[in-house]
């Protein structure tokens, strides 16, 4: 099997590529200048006052919660349908993932099931922006203050949405973004942890290298040398200039990027909404998508193929695909860890069995939009009941 036509491919060009050589040719390629200035563009970006380059959205995560103190076994309220990373981080810090159902149409935490999960030992709370829609965040904000919670907000795939007109980023809790190689902008592999708490900012600085004083940039810099103290057990978690220098860059096209997603997202819409076999994900009223994401979902009961069968026809004629995703309790780690049940979470196990991602992507042309769309279409077509 051929693919011709990526799932995804990312767009650089000689903006991308000369600071690259320049960073090289620098000598300085782990965190320095190039990090800084990152950081500074993506808070002026957002809106927020702080912004720590990591090497993941999953850092992020990690060191929002590790900065908080909190006792093992104490819980940490989520979705069920997300990347494995937004669960492992509240794993690694010996904490309890709570799971809940997300909510038809969006995929994102159905925030009428929060309150029922808080329990003496909630400690947190932390959503999941998907594909690109934000979660409907007050009534989430509302229940963090009167139960005293923590919100931590998983934005890997939410750079540039928007909530309520505000966005994801500035609302003033932390929220970790990815810059992996198929986000909406790429740094290879990368993170930023936003945030508008100072003390939280400072410490995050230092677990992100170790729990050293001192980063090497500070500690070789024009003010001349100073002797690192390790203050506490850190990770690795640090961005590195390399990487940064491809975010300066991709930072600068993000509305162009933007627009583009947008015009092949509608173009998909205009394709598919009349066909009753698929379902559309929907945009809510208080929402604007980053359309990170294009997924439909089979209506499984009108067709005569599994949606394995679907996504191996769709990549038999050289087109790439994925799925967003098999949901975390129907994953055997937590089926056997935790006992979960998919009868417990009805919505997520429904989808889980009938969505697919197909190509959005600026590198893409309109006609390779209508070839997607098109064997989409066609496929649907063959394979009615």
């Amino acid at each position: 099997m051929s693919i011709d036509l990526p799932f995804h491919k990312s767009w650089f060009d000689d903006d991308e590529i000369n600071e690259v050589v320049e960073t090289l040719k620098s000598g300085w390629l782990t965190t320095g200048p190039r990090t800084k200035r990152f950081e500074d563009d993506f808070k002026e970006y957002i809106g927020c006052d702080y912004a720590i380059g990591l090497n993941s959205c999953t850092a992020g995560l990690h060191l929002a919660l590790a900065t908080q103190g909190f006792a093992p076994g104490d819980e940490v309220i989520t979705t069920t349908m997300t990347f494995p990373a937004t669960a492992n981080v509240i794993l690694h810090e010996r904490l309890c993932p709570v799971f809940v159902d997300v909510e038809p149409g969006t995929l994102t935490i159905d925030v009428s099931q929060i309150q029922e999960k808080i329990t003496p030992k909630t400690r947190a709370i932390m959503p999941v922006h998907f594909a690109g829609h934000p979660c409907d965040m007050d009534p989430i904000m509302d229940l963090a203050q009167k139960h005293k919670l923590l919100i931590i907000e998983d934005a890997a795939h939410a750079l540039e949405a928007k909530y309520k007109g505000r966005k994801i980023g500035s609302l003033g809790n932390p929220t970790a973004f990815s810059f992996y190689a198929n986000k909406n902008i790429t740094t290879g592999e990368g993170g930023m942890l936003t945030t508008n708490n100072e003390s939280l900012d400072e410490m995050v600085r230092v677990m992100r290298l170790h729990g050293l004083s001192r980063d090497a940039w500070k500690r070789f810099g024009k003010s001349g040398f100073s002797q690192w103290e390790l203050t506490l057990p850190g990770f690795k978690y640090n961005m590195a200039d390399i990487n940064a220098a491809l975010g300066i860059h991709q930072l600068k096209k993000i509305g162009r990027f933007l627009e583009i997603r947008k015009k092949y997202a509608a173009m998909y819409d205009e394709a598919f909404c009349e066909i009753p076999e698929l379902e559309i994900l929907k945009t809510r009223d208080y929402a604007e998508s980053s359309y990170h994401l294009y997924i439909i979902a089979l209506r499984m009961e009108q067709l005569s193929i599994t949606r394995d069968q679907f996504i191996d026809a769709i990549q038999s004629e050289g087109i790439g695909v994925a799925v967003h995703y098999q949901a975390l309790h129907l994953q055997p780690f937590y089926k056997k860890e935790f006992n979960t049940r998919l009868e417990a979470y009805p919505v997520s196990t429904s989808y889980s069995d009938r969505i697919l991602s197909i190509p959005l992507y600026p590198r893409m042309s309109t006609q390779d939009v209508e070839r997607v769309s098109n064997m989409v279409v066609d496929l649907v077509s063959r394979n009615r009941r």
